[in-house]
């Protein structure tokens, strides 16, 4: 962990979410996880609720990052632009497995903020538009696009979750499958 306390109580936080959930976490546990006293954790954060939104906003924009950082959609088929999508998501999950969880496991919870719920939201219209393009091409399913979302984004990070608990190793090849799975699950035919 690193030498900044702040940072200890963050990854704490994050780990802890992950394997307990935000309401099975106490702030004594964050604290005792984090190696500082309880009353430490609220010189940096005035709740725990505060908490958890930081420790959001961190992810979901680093998630955002990855996601749409040089993503350019003019003169790439939509299949190299779904390749591209999958491999960002794999590379974030690879970096950080626990906050591709943590997200999922909050996303919309009543304990988030405006700002928070905002911020997934630009991750959700981002992933929709690429969608309605490939619809429009008529190469994508005409399903809505959040269901779209839910069969590729929701496949990803299930199969993470199951790497986490040991029930699957990742492989080049395991991978490979998955995503031509997520493919055909959601084109045309």
């Amino acid at each position: 962990m690193s030498s900044n306390k702040r940072d200890n109580i963050l990854n704490a936080a994050l780990l802890l979410f992950v394997e307990q959930s935000y309401t099975g976490t106490t702030v004594p546990d964050i604290a005792n996880k984090a190696n500082v006293g309880t009353g430490t954790i609220y010189r940096y954060f005035e709740s725990k609720e505060v908490l958890v939104n930081d420790l959001y906003q961190h992810w979901v924009a680093e998630l955002e990052y990855a996601l749409t950082h040089d993503f350019y959609k003019i003169g790439v088929s939509m299949r190299e632009q779904f390749h591209h999508l999958i491999q960002r998501i794999i590379g974030f999950a690879n970096r950080n497995i626990h906050a591709l969880l943590f997200i999922d496991n909050n996303s919309g919870r009543h304990y988030l903020n405006e700002h928070s719920k905002n911020m997934f939201n630009r991750i959700l219209s981002f992933l929709g538009e690429l969608l309605e393009s490939g619809k429009q091409q008529g190469l994508i399913t005409p399903l809505p696009s959040n269901a779209l979302i839910a069969i590729v984004y929701g496949a990803l990070v299930y199969f993470y979750r199951i790497i986490l608990d040991g029930g699957l190793v990742e492989t080049s090849n395991l991978l490979a499958s998955l995503e031509e799975c997520c493919w055909n699950a959601i084109r045309v035919h």
